[in-house]
Parts: C-alpha cells; structure tokens; sequence
C-alpha cells in the first residue's frame, strides 16, 4: 500500500511538470526536455558503464545528445538554418578520432554503445521538436503542442489501462521471453482505454477530424508497447530491474519514456504524411 501511495503521488508530479513544460511555451518545453535527454542518456551510459570491458565518458556524450537535440529544436523553430546541426557533427567527428586515442579494450563496442545512446535516445527526443513546431510561410514556426500532449497522454493511459486490466484479468501472456508480467488482455484494455480518450481530444480539437484522433492513438499503442519491449529487452540483456531509481515508485528516466522513445517516429510520420 506504502508503495502504491508512493508510485501515485510521485506519478501525479511528474505527469504535472511535463504537462506543463509541454502546454506553457515553447520556451519550457525546450527546457523540459534537453534536460530529459540529457539525463536519459546520462542513465542509459552509466548501466553500460557497469559492464566491464566499457567505460563511456558521461559528460561528452550527453553533451552530444543535447546538442542535437537543441540543433533540431532551433532548425524546427525556423531559428536557424540546417548549418546548425555542423555542432553535432563536429562531436561525431571527435568521437570518432578520440577512439584512436582512447585505448579501451574493445573501441568497436565502445563507440558502438555511445551511438546506440545518441539513436536510441537523443534522436527520438530531438525528434519532438518536429512535432511540436508547424512550419509557417511567415518564416519562424508555429508552436502547436497539442500532437505532443496526445502523445504523452496516450501513451500515460494506454500504460495505465494495461496495469489495471492486466492485473484484475491477465492470463494470457503477451510476451513472456522479455516482459513476463504483461498479458494480451492488458493490451486491449490500454488500447480500449487509449482510443476512448481520443475521443476527449476530438471533442476540445473538432478541428482535428476524430478519426485521426482515433488513428494516433491506436498508433501510440501499438508502438508504445514495442518501445516498452524494446527497453525491456536492454534491460534483461544487461541483467537489471529498473534503469534507474530517480522517480520513487517508477524506476528511472528510461522507464518513464521508453515508449515515447519509439512511438515518436510513428506519430510523426501519421502527422506530416497522413494529416495533409
């Protein structure tokens, strides 16, 4: 019971702060999430440092992820050019030549980890920011959060109607080799749970035709859960529970956003090709 209080109240902060980082401005949600990429990264390179064999540099590397992550949000802005994105490039480039100088055991699967870090994380991340800016013919973008609200709030219900059917129904096991707790019957109930509350967002969004409301958030589901998966998997690769402890009751960072991690792609890909 302890726990449960625990997991609901840090759970009610932490939906609190990113709902407002999103819908306040485009300013805190920049904020909001370089430093969300920043310490995701920061969480997923020191489980890798716990490994031996590896010793990743925490600090160059995060720094790597937020600049890309800032590069992206200023081109999504319409700020600056594409040229913004040489500073990313230039950390590639030395990460690249500082291998030569590194001398770890094996430099293939050093710089191989720090990639995965920058694709896994930073570039879904960074990825937000062209959901959330729409182009104008004015010049600078339009801030418009509302598909990144959706998907934060789909992919916060569909977890939590799995949780809650999964654990009074679930018998059928949905992918016992990697997640043993999740069931079929958690699935359809997130997804039931999710597309119904597509339908508040059509309501307060009539401009937005509710079957596209629907379509993404069916969308959310399905690739939420493989993003779910797909830590999961990292995870019992690397022989630990959680990735962190930093949200009491949630576990860490990576446990908090690693369906967005993968849903991201698919939602944007649905708005920018599927919504025109």
């Amino acid at each position: 019971m302890k726990n449960f209080l625990l997991r609901t109240l840090t759970g009610i902060v932490y939906v609190v702060l990113i709902v407002f980082g999103v819908v306040f401005n485009n300013y805190t949600f920049s904020a909001l999430f370089s430093i969300v990429t920043v310490l995701c990264l920061r969480e997923f390179y020191g489980l890798i440092n716990a490994q031996k064999k590896i010793k990743i540099n925490l600090w160059y590397n995060c720094l790597g992820g937020f600049l890309l992550f800032i590069s992206t949000n200023l081109y999504a802005a319409g700020i600056f050019s594409p040229v913004v994105f040489c500073a990313y490039l230039a950390y590639v480039i030395i990460l690249l030549i500082s291998e030569l100088y590194e001398k770890q055991q094996d430099p293939i699967a050093h710089a191989a980890y720090i990639f995965l870090g920058q694709f896994y994380i930073a570039l879904p991340l960074s990825l937000l920011n062209l959901l959330v800016f729409s182009p104008s013919e004015a010049g600078a973008a339009v801030y418009y959060p509302v598909f990144v609200l959706a998907l934060l709030v789909f992919i916060w219900i569909n977890d939590t109607g799995a949780y809650l059917i999964g654990t009074l129904f679930g018998k059928h096991r949905f992918f016992e080799r990697i997640s043993p707790k999740k069931s079929w019957e958690g699935f359809w109930g997130g997804l039931l749970f999710t597309v119904a509350s597509s339908l508040v967002f059509a309501y307060f969004k009539p401009d937005i035709p509710c079957y596209h409301w629907i379509g993404i958030s069916l969308t959310v589901v399905v690739f939420g859960t493989w993003g779910d998966l797909i830590e999961s998997l990292m995870k019992r690769t690397l022989a630990v529970k959680d990735s962190g402890k930093a949200i009491p009751g949630h576990g860490g960072f990576l446990d908090r956003f690693d369906s967005l991690l993968l849903a991201v792609y698919a939602v944007l890909f649905y708005v920018r090709l599927l919504m025109v």
